[in-house]
């Protein structure tokens, strides 16, 4: 089979592998789709261990062969799952980290991890019907992410992102109120003691850009005894944070990250249903298509953010 590796700093070339191993608990995928996920963009740039690495997590493809002891999925399913090395024309994972695709998605929409997370974070942070809500950074995860707090019935989702286009798309998808960082009024942030009590701040910002300057201007916004809640993937070193205002606010802090495999299972079935209701959208967030022999162009994309950029997705192939 063809798989992409990456052999230094931002060069990746196609090398014939073996198939995977199939246990009697495995299932063997035929990747139709693998997106292209910001948690590996610095490890492409360079960052991390050694070469030859293997990317690709956000898999959708077909079952072409399934363990003695697999009963659930059949050959010829459509599936996402928890994968790795999932830019290569066949992935394998175990049966417990698979589910069925409901039908009338596409694969290059079916992007179950990512959902998982959103989901995830959905349900573990507090929101309560009527609250406010910000949401600092609107890419791919914030724009998901955007969509799913709406179904948990705030009275209004504020959008933060530099990119007017971000903002424009995330009015489109439900945002009541979007701004610039430099257009937040000094009413939506709570940064001195002489304002408690008064009316400064959210109920709840979620951190969705994985920025040293989003995570600063979240815990800005939160009110006293808010909750902020971290999605963003932080990356590239160290953050600072102001635990003298995050104290004194009494907040609650949330990494909203799940390693728990069964419940990231369990939140991905729910936002692929999600997805066939027409409750979450993803269609239009799918932006960027690229061919199994173009990994490098799609985390450049990834990396550079051209016009109309919001995901890429990996194509492939395979008859």
């Amino acid at each position: 089979m063809k798989q992409s590796v990456l052999v230094e700093p931002q060069h990746s070339h196609i090398e014939e592998r073996p198939l995977p191993a199939v246990g009697p608990e495995d299932v063997l995928i035929q990747v139709k789709a693998c997106g292209v996920c910001a948690s590996e963009l610095h490890g492409w740039h360079g960052d991390g261990g050694p070469y030859p690495r293997e990317y690709g997590h956000e898999v959708a493809g077909q079952v072409v062969e399934a363990g003695t002891e697999v009963r659930h999925i059949q050959p010829g399913m459509a599936v996402a799952g928890l994968f790795w090395k999932g830019y290569a024309e066949y992935a394998v994972a175990p049966h417990s980290l698979v589910t069925p695709i409901p039908a009338g998605i596409g694969y290059d929409v079916a992007l179950g991890e990512p959902l998982s997370c959103v989901v995830s974070a959905a349900r573990r942070t507090r929101i309560e019907p009527g609250d406010s809500v910000a949401i600092v950074g609107l890419g791919f995860m914030g724009l998901l992410m955007l969509q799913a707090v709406r179904l948990r019935g705030p009275a209004c989702i504020i959008g933060l992102d530099v990119r007017e286009e971000a903002l424009a798309l995330a009015r489109r998808l439900g945002a009541n109120k979007v701004l610039t960082p430099e257009q937040v009024p000094d009413s939506l942030k709570l940064t001195s003691w002489g304002q408690l009590g008064g009316d400064y701040g959210v109920d709840v910002a979620i951190e969705a850009s994985g920025t040293q300057a989003g995570l600063a201007l979240a815990g800005q916004m939160v009110h006293e005894h808010g909750v902020l809640s971290i999605l963003g993937y932080h990356q590239g070193g160290p953050r600072q944070v102001d635990v003298e205002l995050w104290n004194w606010k009494a907040l609650e802090v949330l990494n909203a990250h799940e390693r728990r495999a069964d419940y990231q299972m369990d939140c991905m079935r729910r936002g692929l249903a999600l997805l066939a209701a027409g409750r979450i959208e993803m269609a239009s967030l799918v932006t960027h298509r690229f061919g199994l022999g173009q990994v490098d162009e799609a985390f450049q994309a990834l990396s550079t953010k051209p016009s109309g950029f919001v995901k890429a997705v990996i194509t492939i192939d395979n008859g």
